[in-house]
């Protein structure tokens, strides 16, 4: 049987010459392949899963921004009005599994998103983020542990036909013309033009990646037709991938999805997975309004007009033939968001509405304590992202006293190589040190030019070795009725003339109080 008839194409190993292309030769996919296996590999483990996840979404301003917008919009802001203003408020409200799967959606809405065959790529990137979505929705009906996995294959599921649109354009175009013409699929045409199938490359390429194999294998096709209950975890993964998939180009296409889309869905994937008919509407319903809540989060007004394109793209001309660009706003018009831009900033890097930040902050943390929601940890890390974030820092950490190894330590580290700093940032519970000073006669301290002689000359020689170019900084002590527990420190990498005023300055103070509020007995 021909290629042309055959629903089931011979899969052929992907060619090497274009696996090389994607995934070596092309710096911004290797770098985006690398960023996606670190986030992808994190679990959440308690404190340090958050931590980091944290630190991976705090060392991206313009992904910090667009998470702090999806947490205080109207689908998931606390009913108290409080603005959240922390990302570890923002995992805790969203959502490890969201969080995690929406900054992966980000990486590859940031890395692609300025193909010059803008309108091509906005359309593949619209499905795979709605059908991570559909995954995330089916994780609530799962019998299974760790079911949001389904939601990361499903964000992955369209990444074959995602990159060949944006690197390989004029084979995307050849593949769809095929399609179009109504006598291959999508398999068959992708396996004629690239040598293998969109799915074989996906695998390819998330192998290539170091994706685990437990996603990998969830991307693989299924059969025609109605399908039958699956008998275990990797089954039932596959099926929802499929099944976000499928839902996805029906919710995203131009009128979105229609009755005739949900009895069809519902007939292939309704006995399989367990879904009544309403139970299926209600999937659907909640990946659109999560789509919507994601997309107004980041400013946008539904309109995806205006993505420049080039002739011959075969979404643009589609577009443009129906007098839209479909019912869902462009997930490309991220990338032109001033996002990762602020009002303003002192030369030193502090931002101009430092007070405004701080007291969001202090309202954030005061209500969290009210609620009796935040543990200890949680509250420490939460102050020391406000401090980093509010006034511009370029590293960040807190010190607490290892009584037995007889040493002060960081615990959490944020900002500039915050690992290998946070590893060394250590110091002894006793000296003459600045950090003694400041410890002993409990001083918060705000040094606004660490080269002045007398500052420089009360630096230990570990400071001085480990952060050589610290310019300005602060030491808040956490000190418990006369007990040395631990400090704050922060800095940048350039003084900082214009100081801290008064107002700031009992900002900076009422965050440390939760904290030392929270560790009193």
């Amino acid at each position: 049987m021909s290629s042309s008839t055959n629903p089931h194409p011979e899969d052929r190993p992907v060619r090497a010459y274009l696996l090389k292309k994607l995934c070596s030769d092309d710096e911004g996919l290797f770098a985006l392949g690398v960023s996606i296996a670190r986030v992808v590999q994190m679990a959440d483990s308690d404190d340090q899963g958050t931590q980091s996840l944290a630190y991976h979404v705090l060392s991206d301003v313009a992904l910090t921004q667009k998470i702090l917008r999806l947490a205080n919009t109207p689908q998931y802001r606390q009913a108290s009005g409080a603005p959240v203003t922390t990302i570890s408020h923002a995992i805790s409200l969203l959502g490890f599994d969201n969080v995690k799967t929406t900054a992966l959606a980000m990486l590859l809405v940031d890395t692609l998103s300025n193909s010059k065959h803008a309108q091509s790529v906005r359309v593949e990137l619209e499905a795979a983020l709605c059908a991570s979505l559909v995954g995330r929705e089916m994780a609530r009906y799962s019998p299974y542990p760790k079911a949001e996995e389904a939601a990361i294959g499903a964000l992955f599921k369209n990444l074959g036909p995602l990159l060949i649109a944006s690197r390989e354009h004029e084979r995307f175009r050849e593949i769809n013309a095929l399609m179009a013409a109504g006598q291959h699929s999508q398999a068959q045409a992708s396996q004629m033009i690239l040598g293998s199938t969109y799915d074989s490359l996906t695998a390819a390429v998330l192998r290539e990646w170091k994706i685990p194999d437990v996603i990998v294998r969830s991307l693989a096709p299924l059969p025609t037709g109605t399908l039958r209950a699956p008998p275990d975890r990797a089954e039932w993964m596959r099926q929802v991938v499929s099944l976000g998939m499928e839902a996805a180009r029906a919710l995203t296409r131009m009128g979105g999805a229609g009755a005739d889309d949900a009895r069809l869905l519902h007939q292939r994937f309704g006995n399989a997975l367990g879904l009544e008919r309403e139970q299926l509407s209600k999937v659907l319903a909640g990946a659109r309004s999560s789509m919507d809540a994601l997309l107004n989060s980041m400013q946008l007004d539904g309109a995806a007009g205006g993505v420049a394109s080039t002739p011959g793209d075969p979404y643009a001309e589609a577009a443009a033939a129906h007098g839209a660009a479909g019912t869902l706003p462009s997930v490309l018009a991220l990338a032109s968001l001033d996002a990762g831009t602020k009002e303003g900033a002192f030369p030193s890097g502090k931002p101009f509405d430092a007070r405004e930040q701080l007291l969001a902050g202090v309202q954030e943390l005061t209500e969290m304590r009210v609620q009796g929601k935040a543990r200890v940890n949680e509250l420490i890390q939460q102050v020391l992202e406000t401090l980093y974030r509010s006034l511009g820092f370029r590293f960040a950490t807190v010190c607490l006293k290892d009584t037995k190894a007889g040493q002060f330590r960081a615990r959490i580290a944020l900002g500039d190589k915050a690992a290998q700093r946070q590893e060394r940032f250590v110091f002894p519970l006793q000296g003459k040190d600045l950090f003694h000073l400041a410890l002993e006669n409990d001083a918060d301290l705000m040094i606004a030019d660490a080269s002045a002689a007398k500052i420089r000359d009360l630096l230990p020689p570990w400071h001085l070795e480990l952060l050589p170019d610290a310019r300005s900084f602060i030491v808040l002590p956490l000190v418990v009725q006369g007990v040395q527990l631990g400090l704050f420190y922060a800095d940048r990498a350039q003084p900082a003339p214009e100081g801290v005023p008064p107002d700031e300055t009992s900002l900076i103070r009422a965050l440390k109080a939760q904290v030392l509020a929270a560790l009193s007995p």
